[in-house]
């Protein structure tokens, strides 16, 4: 199975905070003002500094800059090094579109140089400083609170469980679990270990009204509906806020979502990320680096195209067809690496000490040289930087029968890199459980999108060309 531990650092960059996951109203206020008002602050101490007042025009700046940060997405689960991608990420963007329409309008020139030039690196380090120190005093500041939020979970089951572990074990969390309802007797009561049993479940709604409980999560299997249906009657007397934890059989929700069909609301359980803004900043982003990577790289591109041509007899670009969006078969483009062009119904991967490999084929392979047509296919629309690899068509037809949710991979564009390869997974997948690993990746990359994370891989890919990789 894949790497949990790389699977939920890809769960961080779509983190969300609400009362209901362990933050209270003031905050999550404070966590979601701390950058914008850093940004702000910072501009105003230059001003101070060099002009001696903060004269109206910073006052309008400092108005847009706060609209367009305002409010901050949630960076607790963040490790050091993606706390300072994310932050500069951010502001890299939002200095960007400052710039461009400061420019433009000839706003930017009411402002010193020396101010907005002092401000573009001092502003970053400020948030990355304030949120180390945010971050700090975060679980004092919980304990400050005269009372934090009372929960119980309805359910002793996996899911059930692994919530409760997970509140207690944050530091950044202000609920006090009381403990769990459930109807489970004799050994099943024995097996729930340190976790307090209060009562079954026809107990929980005077216990929710005499413990004044906060947050009830029901942790129960969907087939149970009557009873949900009857837990949600019996709570319908209380001010209680109620969540439904999942269970095994929705688990793999992709891009789980509410929607609206002619009037009824629909959830999402399988869907693309790409819809709407999010589709149009993806292929967005596509084009542009696409493009720009496609003039830095052409004369390279010329030298291995005749080296390719020189090394060994056949076609410079080997086309091989693969699956891509929606399972539509593409064309996908490499520089040829071995002395065969395979593509039939069953195609052998490429194993340490090939002999199909040619000498050059060999380093191409080892520094994805080979891959460098395939930003054609981006420009094209058939490809996406950053996205599940895609597989022969051969290997697909294979796997599809062998691995649940295989299929999935596909409702998005596939990618140049993707998160699977910069977690390892990269090469040959010559046993189920690689392919399995490599699948999961992909699936968790579906789930947890943003611009953000694929411009984390496309780093990481590039830190992992110039080094030892598995492919062959």
């Amino acid at each position: 199975m894949a790497d949990i531990s790389g699977m939920k650092s890809a769960a961080v960059w779509r983190e969300t905070s609400s009362p209901g996951v362990g933050k209270s109203h003031l905050f999550k206020i404070i966590e979601g003002a701390l950058d914008p008002l850093i940004l702000v602050f910072s501009l105003w101490a230059l001003a101070f500094y060099f002009q001696g007042s903060v004269r109206p025009p910073y006052l309008i700046l400092s108005v847009i800059v706060f609209s367009l940060t305002f409010p901050t997405a949630s960076r607790f689960r963040l490790s050091l090094n993606k706390l300072i991608f994310s932050i500069v990420f951010n502001w890299v963007w939002i200095a960007s579109l400052l710039l461009l329409v400061g420019y433009a309008t000839e706003y930017l020139f009411r402002f010193p140089v020396r101010v907005i030039g002092h401000w573009l690196w001092i502003a970053p380090l400020s948030q990355i400083g304030g949120n180390l120190v945010f971050r700090a005093m975060a679980p004092s500041l919980f304990k400050l609170q005269a009372s934090s939020c009372r929960a119980v979970v309805v359910g002793m089951n996996t899911q059930g469980i692994s919530l409760a572990q997970n509140i207690q074990s944050s530091p950044y969390s202000d609920i006090e679990l009381l403990g769990f309802f459930d109807d489970r007797t004799g050994e099943r009561k024995n097996a729930t270990g340190n976790h307090r049993l209060l009562g079954s479940i026809d107990q929980l709604s005077d216990y929710v009204k005499r413990q004044k409980i906060n947050f009830i999560y029901l942790s129960l299997p969907m087939i149970a509906r009557p009873r949900i249906l009857q837990i949600l009657d019996d709570l319908k007397d209380t001010t209680a806020s109620i969540y439904f934890v999942p269970d095994m059989f929705i688990t793999d929700l992709i891009q789980s979502r509410t929607d609206s069909v002619c009037g009824v609301t629909v959830i999402s359980v399988c869907d693309t990320p790409f819809r709407g803004v999010s589709g149009l900043l993806k292929r967005g982003s596509d084009i542009v680096l696409s493009a720009v990577i496609l003039l830095m790289i052409l004369p390279v591109m010329l030298v291995i195209a005749i080296l390719v041509k020189m090394g060994s007899p056949g076609p410079v670009i080997f086309k091989q067809r693969r699956y891509g969006l929606d399972g539509e078969q593409i064309l996908v483009y490499k520089f040829r690496s071995m002395a065969v062009t395979e593509d039939g119904g069953v195609i052998q991967q490429a194993q340490k000490n090939d002999l199909r490999v040619t000498p050059l084929g060999a380093f191409l392979r080892k520094t994805s040289l080979d891959e460098l047509p395939q930003f054609i296919n981006v420009l094209q629309g058939r490809m996406s930087i950053v996205g599940p690899r895609p597989h022969a068509v051969a290997h697909n037809e294979m796997y599809r029968t062998l691995i649940k949710g295989y299929m999935v991979r596909h409702k998005v564009k596939p990618g140049i890199t993707g998160w699977a390869q910069v977690n390892g997974h990269r090469g040959e997948t010559n046993t189920l459980d690689k392919m399995q690993a490599r699948i999961d990746f992909d699936l968790d990359y579906l789930r947890n999108w943003s611009l953000q994370l694929d411009f984390f891989i496309i780093l990481k890919t590039i830190r992992l060309v110039f080094k030892d990789n598995a492919a062959y």
